[in-house]
């Protein structure tokens, strides 16, 4: 991850960056463009209390919580060789499908994206943020040495990269028309044989219901890339269909100890969501599910607890390589405190799979809670993990963008530069904002802990009004709150706006001065509440510029749609805003 610092680590009051100004290690400060926003570093830390309160023990100790964020619907591969890959969705943020790569299931590290050019992301201008890219199944074939992510493009429909290397370049989409609806997977069996799996609409179109899907199948060849043979339908409502249940959906199969299982997520992606489990002797079915469905879920649960889990659901299988373990990654959500919102979006979990004495795989039986703490003998957890309190860092000093770095719908490098004044970002003021459903020039990353600071420097000189540049914090295009310079009058201002579908509102504003071009900007979270601080030029003192504002307006609860909140460097000209 060139540029990028990982610290394990707890939060620390927001630093001040040295006097000297410009270009670093020297005394001249950057001659400035009007148009142009300069970052010159950027740090987040984390310092959620669950942490603190349950520390790990020993080295074969891990938090449950894999992945904190915004990474849903997680999807797991093994090449039977010791390798583990995981990929999870990412709607309209650019690039697409993140893929992690372990050789023990504990130690994670990020290796690049699936979908990394524009070719593999078309048709993401318009979309909502929550449209795009949704629930990502990656596979590995034996028989052809190839490993397949297969996705859904909402603004385009179901298709699938491959790779043979899959630390370098992923093939352009191949689209697959034929296969309608949502979620498809791939199912390699034994014999080289291969098929598509996937949520779509009731038998001939006719629900019976509100969230009525069936799960269908269809034969895939290999050699020449496509669907043969008819679309079968192998499930229909869910386990039990007398009830009327909702959107099955997120399946996978595999094949064990002679059997075939059916597993899918149900009840949708909310307070309801659950995991459940068919088993048959073939992969056309037909299926039974098993009688004590479902095999992961919280929904029954007091929401009272402590460090509740909620929304649990979409999860997929592995086997351990080198082991007889299995395992599961599935997502969740934390609400967070007594208001029970979350803004981090859904996360994924990575747990331990048991087995029932008449052959079906669970995580969770009864009021069976999923554990802060998960453990895996002969494992030793590294230094710098994927999970717990952490510090990143960036100082801008590569050429290339760090893999956390996200922007919207595309890759914005026409926006942004990371050579132009070495040692910053720089961003372009443009008429596009974050509100548009387009790509502005926001350089962002998720919020993966209730409690954390981020801070960055700024040299920015906005000549006009509606030049604005500073911290965003983005849930979708209607829920943002914008920490910005810009231009009032005959002076510069630091103004907090809450922007909404209606526009914007200013919330505080403190005039700043034509002095120096050189601000610190800081955000922390309380969980509940966001504080906005800066300190203008070498002044080494913070000035609050807001406190006590409510988290609460970019939740889910709020807002609604698929993601979490992303926290990033944002300079636009727009005069809505």
């Amino acid at each position: 991850m060139t540029g990028i610092s990982l610290v394990m680590g707890v939060i620390a009051s927001p630093g001040v960056a040295s006097c000297t100004l410009g270009a670093k290690g020297t005394e001249r400060e950057p001659l400035l463009n009007d148009s142009i926003a300069l970052f010159d570093f950027f740090e987040y830390r984390g310092n959620d209390d669950i942490y603190k309160a349950n520390p790990l023990s020993d080295k074969s100790e891990f938090y449950s919580l894999l992945l904190p964020g915004s990474y849903p619907d997680p999807s797991i591969c093994s090449n039977g060789k010791g390798d583990y890959f995981l990929a999870t969705s990412t709607f309209v943020y650019y690039p697409g499908v993140p893929l992690f790569h372990s050789r023990d299931l504990v130690n994670w590290r990020q290796v690049g994206h699936i979908l990394d050019r524009p070719s593999q992301l078309v048709n993401m201008e318009g979309q909502h943020v929550s449209g795009g890219i949704f629930a990502p199944d990656i596979a590995y074939n034996p028989y052809n040495n190839t490993y397949y992510m297969i996705t859904t493009n909402v603004g385009v429909g179901n298709f699938f990269v491959k790779t043979t290397d899959p630390y370098g370049s992923w093939s352009d989409p191949i689209l697959l028309p034929e296969v309608k609806g949502i979620d498809p997977s791939f199912f390699f069996d034994e014999d080289g044989s291969a098929y598509i799996i996937n949520s779509d609409d009731a038998p001939d179109n006719k629900p019976e219901y509100d969230g009525h899907r069936t799960i269908r199948i269809q034969k895939f060849d290999t050699e020449n890339d496509c669907t043969t043979g008819d679309r079968i339908i192998i499930a229909n409502k869910g386990t039990n269909p007398e009830t009327n249940p909702i959107w099955m959906e997120g399946p996978h199969m595999y094949k064990i100890n002679g059997y075939y299982y059916l597993m899918t997520a149900e009840g949708g992606t909310g307070g309801w969501h659950s995991e459940v489990i068919f088993r048959g002797e073939s992969p056309m079915g037909p299926f039974k599910a098993w009688s004590k469905n479902p095999i992961l879920t919280q929904r029954h649960l007091d929401s009272k607890r402590p460090n509740p889990v909620t929304c649990v659901g979409h999860a997929d299988l592995v086997k351990a390589h080198d082991s007889k373990e299995w395992w599961a990654v599935c997502l969740g959500c934390r609400p967070d405190f007594d208001r029970q919102f979350e803004n981090l979006g859904r996360e994924t979990y990575l747990l331990p799979v048991k087995w029932s004495d008449d052959g079906f795989p669970f995580v969770t039986q009864g009021d069976d809670v999923l554990p802060i703490i998960s453990k895996r003998e002969g494992v030793v957890r590294g230094d710098t993990v994927t999970f717990g309190n952490f510090n990143c860092s960036d100082s801008f000093d590569a050429p290339v963008r760090g893999l956390e770095w996200m922007t919207l719908r595309g890759d914005a490098h026409q926006l942004y530069s990371l050579e132009d004044y070495p040692g910053y970002l720089s961003l372009k003021c443009t008429e596009t904002s974050a509100c548009d459903k387009l790509t502005p020039a926001f350089m962002c990353r998720r919020i993966q802990h209730h409690k954390f600071n981020c801070s960055t420097r700024l040299l920015f000189d906005p000549k006009t009004t509606g030049q604005k540049a500073g911290l965003l914090l983005f849930k979708d295009e209607a829920h943002q709150y914008f920490m910005a310079v810009e231009k009032k009058g005959d002076t510069r201002c630091l103004s907090l706006l809450k922007i909404s579908d209606k526009g914007s509102e200013v919330l505080a504003r403190h005039d700043i001065g034509n002095g120096s071009k050189d601000i610190n900007l800081s955000i922390e979270s309380s969980g509940d509440y966001f504080t906005f601080r800066y300190s203008v030029g070498c002044d080494d003192k913070w000035k609050s510029l807001a406190e006590k504002i409510d988290a609460i307006y970019l939740s889910s609860n709020t807002a609604g749609g698929f993601t979490g909140t992303t926290i990033g460097l944002y300079a636009t000209s727009s005069n809505d805003i």
